[in-house]
């Protein structure tokens, strides 16, 4: 039989804090007799939150009938920024102390001839005819990034033992960059699916009229109206060109103080696509909700078992299968995160709380592949771009223990066999509670998260104070469900 937290009250009892910050700063003014409360001042609070943030996103519209006419236009543009890079080599030593736009105006008077710098350096006039303004001053800006990078790794390279330093740094390549085509001199907007880019074409630079697909420009207008557009660059995908139109927009994120807060925790799994618990600073959980995608699971696992058949006949690559899963696991990622933006956006949450997942170093065992094909981060992403654009935030907390220790602080738990079952979404604690493992994990998680904010605005002494009363906060691996309300209790009897 489940037990859960109240609605109302938490599963060790009722508790009722108050918004208090206990710090040494400066007297509460709506306190009563025999409550004094400490709390920082409110433009200090507000000065270490981040309440805006700029979203770009970027939109590829496909360019129609033209496919091979652009190659001469990147071939040109590559070739600049690998002639830019050996100049920005030699120079170093005179570039590096400039700063800003300092470097460029250095490096441009070095290849350029103008009236003021009728001599220069290097050829690159004579190598790259009439190579518009714009196109030269990306290439130096590419050729700087370049090198400065190299130079940065050089130098730790040289720092290493040379024991365990490893292979020296490459030397830096243009590589498959591609060119920005801005506006008004090197993209014109002539009709709502139509625009004349400068290319080279004919060994010159002239403009070439070109004309996009209906949906993607339609698609534009419906959904980007209301975003600065930014300068698009020419791109190929496959055999097809495409200009990618950044599009950029400010949101101002909540600004609501860490004890009126609403979280959503959300413990990401295989077998359970999303455990999301949303929960209050006083321990309140107002909602548990379960995103159980097993006709999608079922499909995923029919694909594979497809390509595991079709390899036992000797077939070794299969894109068309491996292509099939990729667009299941996909549409489980994006349902995932529609999942957990509605449940947010229904308790009108201030914050979505996840586990930092380092999926680095290699997968061993035998359900290898089935975490090689958990999509958590591509989750995350996409729970990311849609919660900043509703003015959420995004947190993570430390994933060690969350799933294996029990929110109520009794202990370790046991999962599957060793608990005498046949799944491992249930657990047994050492009290002999049966619960849902993930469930209790959204709880840690979403305490673990409410126990560092708390601390954080504490000074050094009141959170040395509250780390002596209640041992486990000061490690945060260790830190439960129990953990919190335990900080709470001892919150509240300083207030009192």
């Amino acid at each position: 039989m489940f037990e859960a937290p109240g609605d109302q009250e938490t599963a060790l009892g009722r508790t009722s804090v108050e918004p208090i910050l206990l710090c040494c700063y400066r007297k509460r003014p709506d306190t009563g007799p025999g409550h004094t409360i400490y709390q920082q001042p409110e433009d200090k609070i507000n000065q270490e939150r981040r309440r805006g943030m700029k979203i770009i996103s970027t939109y590829g519209v496909k360019i129609k009938t033209y496919n091979q006419i652009f190659k001469k236009t990147v071939k040109v543009y590559r070739h600049a920024a690998d002639f830019l890079i050996g100049v920005c080599l030699n120079e170093w030593k005179q570039i590096l102390p400039l700063k800003g736009k300092r470097r460029l105006t250095y490096v441009e008077s070095l290849v350029h001839v103008t009236a003021a710098h009728p001599d220069v350096k290097y050829d690159f006039d004579q190598k790259f005819y009439k190579l518009p303004s714009y196109i030269r001053r990306a290439a130096i800006n590419e050729a700087l990034g370049k090198v400065s990078s190299y130079k940065s790794n050089l130098s730790n390279w040289e720092a290493e033992d040379p024991k365990v330093r490893g292979h020296k740094p490459s030397f830096p390549r243009a590589g498959y960059i591609y060119p920005c085509m801005y506006r008004g001199n090197m993209y014109q907007q002539t009709g709502t699916y139509e625009a004349k880019i400068k290319v080279y074409i004919r060994n010159t630079w002239d403009w070439l009229h070109i004309k996009f697909r209906k949906s993607d420009m339609d698609y534009i207008n419906r959904r980007c109206a209301n975003r600065k557009m930014c300068t698009p660059t020419l791109q190929k995908r496959g055999h097809e060109w495409y200009l990618d139109f950044p599009f950029m927009e400010e949101v101002e994120l909540c600004n609501t103080d860490i004890w009126n807060q609403t979280i959503v925790a959300v413990d990401l799994g295989i077998n359970t696509a999303a455990t999301v618990s949303v929960m209050r600073a006083d321990g309140t959980i107002l909602g548990r909700h379960f995103c159980k995608l097993s006709e999608e699971t079922d499909h995923l696992t029919h694909s594979i078992n497809r390509i595991k058949k079709a390899q036992q006949y000797g077939n070794r690559k299969m894109p068309r299968l491996w292509a099939k899963v990729k667009g299941i696991n996909h549409d489980i990622s994006v349902k995932t995160a529609k999942f957990i933006i509605d449940t947010a956006v229904l308790y009108n949450a201030d914050t979505i709380v996840f586990e930092h997942l380092d999926r680095n170093g290699k997968v061993r065992g035998s359900k290898k592949q089935r975490l090689k094909l958990w999509r958590s981060q591509e989750v995350q992403a996409i729970v990311t771009n849609k919660a900043h654009r509703l003015g959420m935030h995004i947190r993570r907390i430390c994933a060690w223990g969350t799933s294996r220790l029990a929110y109520d602080g009794s202990g370790t738990v046991l999962r599957g066999q060793k608990a005498g079952f046949n799944t491992y979404e249930l657990c047994r604690f050492p009290n002999g509670k049966i619960y849902n493992c993930d469930l209790s994990a959204s709880y840690n998680i979403g305490a673990r998260y409410f126990i560092r904010e708390i601390l954080k605005s504490l000074d050094a002494n009141s959170r040395l104070l509250m780390e002596a009363k209640v041992p486990p906060c000061s490690k945060r691996s260790t830190c439960t469900f129990a953990t919190f309300i335990s900080l709470n209790a001892e919150l509240m009897s300083l207030a009192a």
